[in-house]
């Protein structure tokens, strides 16, 4: 059930849409180890915490544009960055990497406190640090949520002939869910940037030692967020897809639907659970896969933003196909692959027993969508595309080669630093 951009309606609603972004940050002291002080935004519900207390996450109202949602994330990041340079505890700042600073042992790493009927919101984090560690917990990155608008949906439900809008809208997204899932190993491949570690991360006795291992997105990889099954989903209707998770939570795999670590959700509006989704349907889709870039001093480049958007446009004017689950576990194999750093030994399955490398791969498809975006005559749309397409022909085009070669050497000495600068570039700009 695709979308018919060439119908002059859809058309007209191509590019609307609901973005939001939320981006995960470890406060950190002036010497690189981890913060031990409570969360400093008790009161901002955009300013929360992710698994450990000193894990920042900002959180951006729904914006009607990539611009807008981009704009909110950087004056959320300044607001942060101004408290933590004043705290009465002593000056913090927000680590600029998806890869931790010093970790001093999984005792360093305190989870977050939660008090009254949030308790089980602690509760659950100490299943998480029992199950998986702690350390690994402490990968940080950026989640871009997006929905279509209600007038491209209305659109192309009164085109599809249907007569149940909603069983319509969560079609529409089941089926950007399965085709985001399948080329999620492309946002991987073009947006990593988490390449250097501290020695801590791996031994508690290797603080301070700078490792470069073959990862361009630890986060992405196979040492990163996964689960310790292969998760299978049925994307044949969302009460298919529902149940498929909740069997996974009555076999005792899962705890509940947040502890599937998976390139893409389906989300509902509100609370964020398998009942919500089951009655309410789909609100928008979450795509989970995105690094810090701690080349820009927000953590992201609006481009990439862009491009993200430009793509599920793209992928929605393809036509359906199945997502069998020998496809699936190929789509996160995938995702794996193009998390390592050495490109030239990547490859990337198009189907059964066929693979070609990652960089053919991934201009194949930019070329497809330049020519997609040919058509609508923005050149503006061409540009993001061509932003892309640096990143596969020039020899330091990808954001994982710059890191390591900035970064490669006295990783977090250099990283506090490059915080202070940001921190005091973003305080003098506003």
């Amino acid at each position: 059930m695709s979308f018919d951009f060439q119908n002059a309606d859809l058309r007209s609603y191509m590019f609307d849409g609901h973005f939001g972004l939320e981006k995960e940050s470890l406060r950190v002291t002036q010497d690189g180890f981890l913060s031990h002080t409570g969360h400093p935004f008790p009161n901002d519900s955009n300013i929360d915490r992710d698994f450990c207390e000193n894990q920042t996450e900002l959180i951006t109202e729904v914006a009607d544009s990539v611009e807008e949602a981009w704009s909110q994330l950087a004056q959320l990041h300044t607001k942060a960055v101004r408290k933590l340079k004043y705290l009465e505890t002593g000056r913090e700042i927000l680590w600029p990497f998806s890869n931790p600073p010093y970790v001093k042992g999984e005792k360093d790493i305190l989870i977050a406190a939660f008090q009254g009927k949030l308790h089980g919101k602690e509760q659950y984090r100490e299943y998480l640090a029992q199950k998986y560690g702690k350390k690994k917990m402490l990968f940080s990155g950026i989640h871009f949520n997006f929905s279509f608008s209600d007038e491209l949906l209305q659109t192309g439900f009164s085109s599809s002939g249907g007569d149940n809008f909603r069983a319509y809208k969560d079609t529409i997204y089941m089926e950007l869910a399965k085709k985001v899932t399948r080329y999620s190993w492309l946002i991987v491949y073009l947006t990593a940037a988490s390449s250097v570690f501290d020695g801590s991360f791996f031994r508690d006795d290797a603080i301070g030692k700078t490792i470069n291992k073959n990862y361009a997105s630890a986060r992405c990889s196979e040492i990163g967020y996964w689960n310790v099954f292969f998760p299978l989903l049925d994307y044949k209707n969302l009460q298919v897809y529902t149940q498929s998770i909740h069997d996974y939570i009555d076999a005792g795999q899962l705890r509940e639907a947040s502890e599937l670590y998976y390139p893409v959700r389906l989300k509902p509006k509100g609370e964020n659970s398998l009942r919500n989704l089951e009655q309410s349907g789909v609100n928008h889709l979450e795509v989970r896969t995105l690094d810090l870039n701690p080349l820009t001093s927000y953590g992201i480049e609006l481009a990439d933003l862009q491009f993200i958007h430009l793509l599920m446009l793209y992928l929605m004017s393809l036509d359906d196909q199945p997502f069998e689950d020998f496809e699936q576990k190929i789509a996160i194999q995938n995702v794996k692959r193009a998390a390592q750093y050495q490109e030239d030994s990547i490859q990337i399955e198009t189907g059964w027993n066929t693979a070609m490398p990652v960089r053919d791969a991934a201009m194949q498809t930019l070329e497809a969508m330049y020519q997609f975006y040919k058509d609508t005559g923005k050149t503006e749309l061409l540009q993001i595309i061509e932003i892309q397409r640096r990143k596969l022909t020039q020899p330091e085009g990808r954001y994982a080669v710059q890191v390591r070669k900035r970064f490669g050497q006295n990783f977090v000495q250099q990283g506090v630093a490059l915080a202070e600068a940001y921190a005091a570039e973003i305080l003098q700009k506003r």
